[in-house]
């Protein structure tokens, strides 16, 4: 990966690789958006962002419909939902330079084998994003609060080889464009951090239909939250990643202070898309069962959320068929 000058590519132009992309571009880079049912309006009218750090718009932005026009890139951004990623195998071959990188913005746990199943490895570095914002129209994003992005080399089985030149090139980038950045020397350790917060707040604000802020005032639903992230612990520890102990009162005292929030697995559901059930709940499920550890309430909000999931899917299937708006 040269120097100066690195180009991205951004597979996923919503309210995550819209907004990082949009930054990006703002800060001098080359950024080329891969867009599906946007992309008439982006091609057009550009993108506009809404921030708590100054509105921009961009009335220009490099955007494609098909992964074959756009040039090869250094680095290749996926900010799809990992439901999408049956797409993968045909969108990112066409777009990698020779020594470019993939770098999975993605939730939930074992996504990177994924990609490296069709870039190899070496080729793949994973990113956790800590952000709120949502789309409200066609390349119109509006961005909330937060969104600082961990940084992670992948090697085959989550191996840690700690910071590399390639994660500070990428790094230096991204802290140019205003998008605060933390390297991590463990990607596995930084994803099951990641999954204290997301399986008990995404899992149960859509099974109870609640925002962050109503499960953490509830003293029920408050020692449930706790009891699923001392799930997460267990679950982490069977892939020899070991959580600290004041992790936990860390993340429940950080989301007492949050602003009411909305899940981004509840928005999904709100908004009828498919829910990331098997990134954020059965791949972790999976991963404690092959050291023969059960996660059991972990596996209650997976088989419910699966359920909610297919009735909410079959509901959207029905509604298209008779073409109601």
């Amino acid at each position: 990966m040269s120097n100066h000058n690195r180009n991205y590519a951004i597979v996923g132009t919503g309210a995550l690789g819209g907004f990082y992309g949009a930054k990006l571009q703002k800060a001098g880079l080359e950024v080329n958006f891969l867009l599906r049912s946007d992309y008439e309006h982006v091609k057009k009218h550009g993108l506009i962002v809404e921030s708590p750090q100054g509105d921009f718009t961009l009335p220009q932005v490099r955007a494609y419909h098909d992964s074959h026009k756009m040039p090869q890139c250094d680095v290749v951004i996926v900010a799809l939902k990992t439901t999408q990623n049956h797409l993968l195998p045909k969108l990112l071959p066409p777009l990698l330079k020779d020594n470019g990188v993939v770098l999975v913005l993605q939730n939930g746990l074992n996504v990177e084998p994924e990609v490296a199943k069709i870039v190899g490895a070496e080729r793949v570095i994973g990113g956790l994003c800590f952000l709120c914002s949502y789309k409200v129209s066609p390349g119109h994003i509006c961005h909330l609060d937060y969104g600082t992005i961990t940084l992670g080399e992948y090697r085959k089985d989550y191996q840690p080889i700690g910071i590399t030149n390639r994660l500070h090139q990428i790094a230096n980038d991204f802290k140019r464009a205003h998008i605060p950045i933390k390297m991590s020397e463990d990607l596995l350790l930084s994803r099951w951090k990641k999954l204290i917060w997301n399986i008990p707040y995404n899992g149960l604000s859509v099974v109870l239909n609640a925002r962050t802020d109503e499960l953490m005032a509830n003293p029920d639903t408050l020692i449930l939250v706790e009891q699923i992230m001392g799930e997460v612990v267990a679950g982490a520890k069977t892939c020899d990643r070991i959580i600290p102990d004041d992790f936990i009162p860390h993340m429940l005292d950080y989301t007492h202070k949050m602003k009411p929030y909305r899940t981004s697995m509840k928005i999904d559901y709100d908004e009828s898309r498919p829910l990331e059930v098997e990134a954020i709940f059965g791949n972790p499920i999976r991963a404690a069962e092959q050291a023969g550890i059960k996660l059991p309430q972990i596996e209650v909000l997976y088989r419910m959320l699966k359920f909610v999931d297919a009735q909410r899917q079959e509901a959207e299937r029905v509604r298209r068929l008779l073409g109601v708006e």
